[in-house]
């Protein structure tokens, strides 16, 4: 497999951000694909970890079946590391460690292993000298996977769907990165709250992020990702939006968010 590039821009040390939501159709690997991807183009370099059976983000990146026969699986039952399932994809700075199909049995695997909720972590260490961010996509459940991702993470970037039911379903998340944090993983923080599939002409978007902001404050960003045709239509051509696309409404929301996100990380290290 190629390996991940490096540049003058390499930290020692890698910032590892989990994207989750219990929810499914929420937009985690659509924001893990293109913010990413927006990261990269700030001459950051990427790593994402498609932690999600479903392998939507390696085909999003337009990584083919054949080259996922090694991925995240083999890493979590400790039969590969990271650089081994490490693919370089067409974007200068992104790398993927790919899902692939045998990651659906891999909860019910890994309940006899040995620190069972810290093999992803164990797999980061010492892995990431080449990476300036690692953005993790978890499963839409909380599961031992997305537990992984939350014990080997130091922050959690939480999409939320402006819908009726949004809160209800983030205090579930936030309960659960509560516990991980007493229980595993002390350093954890919630680093923010990304608004998606904001549709401008729906009061109810309006209402939602209006109470969102109202409970959660300034963890929820400024920017909303907007209901986009051309965001939608991108993974089914193996590209990030800014690459199908990159003058359309979806591709500037996540240039900002990425701007955003790089803001919010450097008020946090200093």
């Amino acid at each position: 497999m190629a390996q991940p590039s490096t540049s003058s821009a390499v930290t020692p040390t890698a910032r590892v951000i989990a994207i989750a939501n219990q929810k499914g159709g929420v937009g985690k690997t659509t924001t893990a694909i293109n913010l990413a991807t927006a990261l990269a183009a700030t001459r950051r370099n990427v790593l994402i970890i498609d932690l999600d059976p479903q392998g939507n983000a390696s085909t999003g990146l337009g990584i083919d079946r054949a080259s996922r026969a090694t991925n995240i699986y083999h890493v979590l039952m400790g039969e590969a590391s990271l650089s081994d399932t490490a693919i370089t994809t067409d974007i200068p700075g992104l790398t993927v460690v790919p899902s692939g199909v045998d990651l659906s049995g891999a909860e019910i695997e890994l309940i006899d292993f040995d620190r069972r909720e810290h093999r992803l972590r164990d797999a980061l260490a010492g892995s990431l000298e080449s990476f300036d961010y690692v953005l993790i996509d978890c499963p839409p459940s909380l599961n031992l996977l997305t537990l992984n991702a939350l014990v080997g993470a130091d922050a959690v970037l939480v999409p939320l769907q402006c819908e009726f039911f949004a809160l209800e379903g983030i205090s579930h998340l936030v309960k659960t990165i509560e516990r991980v944090r007493q229980a595993f993983n002390p350093g954890l923080v919630l680093q923010g709250i990304i608004l998606t599939m904001f549709d401008k002409r729906n009061n109810l978007s309006d209402q939602v992020a209006a109470d969102v902001r109202d409970f959660f404050g300034d963890k929820v960003y400024n920017t909303v990702i907007p209901r986009n045709v051309r965001v939608s239509e991108a993974p089914s051509h193996g590209k990030p939006v800014l690459l199908y696309d990159m003058k359309c409404s979806g591709s500037e929301a996540y240039l900002h968010l990425a701007s955003e996100v790089l803001k919010r990380e450097r008020d946090l290290r200093t």
